[in-house]
Parts: C-alpha cells; sequence; structure tokens
C-alpha cells in the first residue's frame, strides 16, 4: 500500500484532561473519545494537548502517535472502576496507538486559548511552534493589544468576569470614566460554527446585563482593516468619557 505524505497526513488534536488519562495513554495505549462527540473527519494520528492541569509540562502539546485501530465500547467497560459515572453506559470510540513519539519542541499554548478538539497534517504538527501557527490562526488577540497600547489606551488581557452562577473569560477589557467594555476578537474558525454562535450571544447578553458594553471584532476586519476597529474602540471609550487604569 503506497504510504501518504506526511504534509497529506491527517492528526487529530486531542485534549488529556488529567494525569490518569495521560497514565492510560502511556501504559494501557489507548484514547477515548464519546461517540456522540466524535470528530467525522477521519484521521491516522492523534497529537495530544496537556492543559494547565499538568503544572510545566502543561498549555501545549508534546507527545503524537499513529492510530492503529479502534472499536466501539461503553465508557464502564474502559473504566470498570467508575460504576457510577452519569456517561458509564454511553458508547466511546476507543483508538489503540502505536508507539508513542514527541516532537521536537513543544507546541506552546502561548495566548493562552481554550483547546479543544481540532485538526491539522503530520507535517504542520511536526514544524508548528505554538497553538496559533497549529491552527493557522492568526494572533488577533495580539494584534488588537498592540494597536490599543500604540494608542495609549489601557487594558486588561483576559480577565474573568463572574456572576450568576456563571464564569466567563473575556480577551481583553477596558474600563472607563462612565463604563467598562468587553473586547471580543473572533477568529473565522473558532466562532462560525452555529453552536459557538449561540454560545457567543449568550456570553454577549450576560455581559450586558452586568454593565459591560460589548464590541466583537472579527478575524477579516482585524486583518484587513485594523484602523477601523481600533477607531470603533477609540468612539466608544470617548462615549464612555475616557480610560481610567483599573489593571
Amino acid at each position: 500500500m503506497k504510504k501518504l505524505k506526511p504534509e497529506v497526513r491527517i492528526v487529530l488534536v486531542a485534549v488529556l484532561k488529567n494525569k490518569r488519562d495521560f497514565n492510560i495513554l502511556l501504559t494501557k495505549k489507548w484514547y477515548r473519545i464519546p461517540v456522540a462527540h466524535s470528530p467525522k473527519i477521519k484521521f491516522s494520528y492523534l497529537a495530544f494537548y496537556q492543559p494547565a492541569i499538568f503544572g510545566r509540562a502543561g498549555k501545549c502539546i508534546r507527545y503524537y502517535a499513529r492510530v492503529l485501530n479502534h472499536q466501539v465500547v461503553k465508557r464502564i467497560e474502559l473504566l470498570p472502576a467508575e460504576l457510577n459515572h452519569p456517561r458509564a453506559n454511553d458508547f466511546y470510540f476507543k483508538f489503540q496507538r502505536a508507539k508513542i513519539k514527541k516532537l521536537p519542541h513543544p507546541i506552546r499554548n502561548i495566548i493562552p486559548r481554550r483547546v479543544s478538539f481540532g485538526f491539522t497534517t503530520l507535517n504542520h504538527l511536526l514544524k508548528s511552534k505554538n497553538i496559533l501557527e497549529l491552527y493557522n490562526v492568526a494572533p488577533i488577540e495580539q494584534i488588537i493589544g498592540d494597536s490599543l497600547e500604540r494608542a495609549g489606551i489601557e487594558f486588561k488581557s483576559q480577565p474573568w468576569v463572574m456572576g450568576q452562577g456563571r464564569r466567563y473569560r473575556l480577551d481583553l477589557a477596558i474600563f472607563c470614566r462612565q463604563g467598562k467594555i468587553a473586547i471580543e476578537c473572533d477568529n473565522k474558525k473558532a466562532h462560525s460554527s452555529r453552536q459557538q454562535c449561540k454560545k457567543d450571544k449568550i456570553k454577549s447578553a450576560f455581559l450586558r446585563k452586568h454593565g459591560w458594553t460589548v464590541i466583537r471584532l472579527r478575524e477579516q476586519n482585524i486583518i484587513n482593516n485594523l484602523a477601523g476597529c481600533l477607531n470603533r474602540v477609540q468612539e466608544t471609550v470617548q462615549r464612555l468619557r475616557g480610560n481610567v487604569d483599573k489593571i
């Protein structure tokens, strides 16, 4: 059988939620994905994102492996010690891996941004240095942040907003004398799905209810009309009687 070239070998970037799952990957050589949420694109490799829970080894992708085979089994068969888990009888894909390999250098989450299932190619995986490069996503939050700094506008990056049992992280926040501004930088890949658009509307409604003026800037506008995006922010700052430092 003719082998695919590295650039066309599809890789699924998967998340290791905790150290227990990482240990299963290393010792039992399999990774699970709920059938109900399984990606629809065929792939031949898995790359493993380790979140912040892994400490110094977290917020990056360090390992990948070729998929040998897969089967559908119930969660209770995979994790028999968790009989009372709410999804114990749900069906999961069990992906058996080949030899696990270490990347030449970790692919780091430099913004940071939320990482979930995503696709790339083996060639791109081996060359990328950070998550933005891996997904071909322009670092639009940094572009806007740098633009605000040049304009002399004070802002806070990645703050959390909490209330009524909910918690949201903003891309950028600006505090003014008569209000506060939430700037959300929406890249096309992450914010184009119907489900994500619904989530964005819920988040915007929550922020407005709690006194925020919400400005959503689309990736295309940030790349092609940065001056227009900055003018929009500056006009809002002026309307709210000027910027104050609350960082």
